[in-house]
């Protein structure tokens, strides 16, 4: 469906991009995880025509993007981080405003948007004012305004920013519903359960390279890191842990009342763990022994949060 090989692209000596090559397959939904900086949002930019890259070649369907760009765009629909609506029109206005740009009128026109609004649970609210939405509405208009031209591959970037979970949810079951109708999407998100929940394949990128990729089994397989253990405290971690940190080799999170410690080894270093907390005075409340999460595996590789 969709092929990029060696993609570059540099800002003022800086690589955004360095050599990325994707193939994603038609009907799949794949996740593009990466600190902010990392090049998710020029990777998007540049597959759907908005940026050029310095170098390399992006294929749709064995066909270069630039060879007919025309035809190539009625292909793509992008969802973008920020909200593309007129917030002074009202939710049909704003979607005739962009049926119009992308050739869709007369009665398609309006078939085609009463159907988004009613698959995107607005019906209701078809005729307010973009600013008298909330913000989970507003991503759901951005959605509707992405599908119009019923494109082939939709590419949606953290379409679930600073909306509520309820909002979120709802979000989630339009983008399963899209993909069980065999819609090819690539989603970037913040957010690593989103990424778990949702995508067949995810590529891990960082500094303009991806770095890891696979499904989430592919990728937790890979790990060193085997297991999680999560521990809460009564008691707020105020004092130096350092020695703790530097005990154990996996990757250890302390954040206020709670610690997670990633390791291959958890037979062995849950005793150490334990020991070493009562020491330092820290009561036990909670602990738990989970699976391998994606997070882990992103720190692993990365060495950062996804939030940095």
């Amino acid at each position: 469906m969709l092929t990029t090989n060696n993609l570059t692209k540099s800002y003022n000596e800086v690589n955004a991009l360095n050599n990325v090559s994707l193939s994603i397959k038609e009907g799949e939904l794949y996740g593009l995880l990466g600190p902010n900086g990392a090049g998710k949002t020029t990777t998007i930019n540049i597959l759907s025509s908005l940026l050029k890259p310095d170098s390399g070649e992006i294929l749709y369907q064995g066909k270069s993007l630039y060879q007919n760009l025309s035809e190539s765009k009625r292909m793509i629909g992008v969802v973008p981080q920020e909200i593309a609506l007129y917030e002074d029109l009202t939710a049909i206005e704003n979607l005739k405003f962009w049926g119009t740009l992308y050739g869709i009128k007369g009665k398609k026109q309006q078939s085609k948007i009463e159907e988004l609004l009613e698959f995107l649970g607005l019906s209701d609210r078809k005729n307010h004012k973009i600013k008298t939405y909330s913000g989970g509405m507003k991503r759901r208009i951005n959605i509707a305004a992405a599908l119009l031209h019923d494109p082939t591959i939709v590419f949606m970037d953290e379409p679930t920013v600073g909306i509520d979970p309820q909002s979120r949810n709802l979000i989630f079951e339009v983008i399963q519903e899209l993909h069980s109708r065999g819609l090819t999407m690539i989603y970037t998100t913040h957010y690593m359960e989103e990424a778990e929940r949702l995508c067949d394949r995810i590529g891990i990128i960082d500094e303009g390279k991806i770095i890891a990729e696979g499904s989430l089994e592919e990728l937790k397989k890979s790990s060193k890191i085997k297991e999680e253990i999560h521990v809460k405290f009564t008691n707020t971690l105020k004092t130096d842990l350092s020695n703790i940190s530097n005990h154990f080799n996996g990757q250890l999170l302390i954040q206020e009342n709670q610690m997670v410690l990633s390791t291959s080894q958890a037979n062995t270093d849950l005793p150490s763990l334990i020991q070493m907390c009562t020491h330092a005075n820290l009561h036990l409340e909670r602990l738990d022994v989970k699976s391998l999460s994606l997070e882990s595996v992103f720190l692993e590789l990365t060495g950062k949060s996804l939030r940095d």
